[in-house]
């Protein structure tokens, strides 16, 4: 639905019992667990054991051209997804998207991966996404807070039907002392990082998830959008890293030659500059007493 108003919404989050929210974390921790909520017998938990899940949360926006509806003038997509775009059901219960209060039902509620909307509009506004996590990952959500970005930036050159704007922010939640069923589940999870565990130690049979395997809805690897998505991968962020330090490298080199120029050839020092001085005026009075003593030789009788 298009937007009818133009101010931005203000940062509300949406109301659930005990909510922790975090504003784009570098990493994230949606819980600190405690006796009081743990169930030894049914879920026992592993102390001094951490599981990160990397995930990506962002927009993708297309133009419709000239001849689109004013109000409906871009069609875009808002979700959360795995960083290798794979299935993020193993983790996530559902996630509840806040939209502009201009939209009809903005608060949106999808309860299996792909975790995504998609709507139409003209206007950029802020979107509230909230995680929920299954009962044995984690009893408390994470809030985070993504700007929707229709119009490209001025660099990028004007809007086009065919490349659409896309802003994505990674992220890795972070879930310490794990219960062993969700630790069970996750094990050989590529969507997961889980820890290398102790020689003999067993687990549980993985219970699997209720939203996990819904036929048709499962990983994005074969998501019509994949060739938009950003790729995080850790290879990719070392080539670039090692791409940077060259340049750097390149451009202090410059700076240093173009800095011996303006200053021109080296300036002997002023200690050099002392001893050349008072090597010259010895030799000069050697020559001087030379003089006077062939003078006094021809003087003398």
């Amino acid at each position: 639905m298009p937007l009818t108003t133009t101010p931005l919404p203000s940062k509300t989050s949406i109301k659930l019992e005990d909510v922790e929210s975090a504003a784009k974390p570098q990493r994230i921790k949606p819980t600190d667990y405690t006796d009081s909520n743990i169930n030894q017998d049914e879920n026992k938990r592993l102390k001094d054991v951490e599981i990160s899940v990397p995930v990506v949360y962002g927009t993708m926006a297309f133009y419709l051209g000239k001849k689109a509806n004013e109000l409906q003038s871009h069609k875009w997509t808002v979700y959360v997804r795995g960083a290798t775009n794979e299935d993020l059901g193993v983790v996530i219960k559902q996630v509840v998207f806040q939209l502009h209060p201009s939209f009809d039902n903005p608060i949106r509620v999808v309860e299996s991966p792909p975790f995504e909307l998609s709507e139409c509009g003209w206007g950029e506004f802020e979107i509230c996404i909230s995680i929920l996590f299954h009962d044995d990952v984690c009893d408390k959500h994470v809030d985070l807070f993504h700007l929707l970005k229709l119009y490209p930036d001025a660099e990028s050159g004007p809007q086009s039907t065919k490349k659409p704007v896309v802003v994505e922010t990674y992220n890795e939640i972070v879930f310490p002392d794990p219960s062993e069923s969700f630790l069970a589940r996750v094990l050989n999870h590529p969507a997961v990082y889980v820890p290398r565990l102790p020689a003999g130690f067993n687990l549980p049979a993985p219970v699997p998830s209720p939203n996990m395997n819904v036929k048709g809805r499962d990983d994005t690897k074969n998501h019509p959008l994949i060739h938009w998505f950003i790729n995080f991968s850790e290879a990719d962020e070392l080539l670039k890293l090692a791409s940077a330090c060259q340049q750097v490298q390149a451009h202090i080199l410059k700076l240093r030659r173009q800095l011996s120029m303006l200053d021109g050839p080296p300036q002997p020092s002023k200690l050099a500059y002392g001893i050349c001085s008072r090597m010259i005026f010895s030799g000069k009075l050697q020559m001087a007493e030379g003089v006077v003593g062939n003078w006094d030789g021809v003087a003398s009788p």
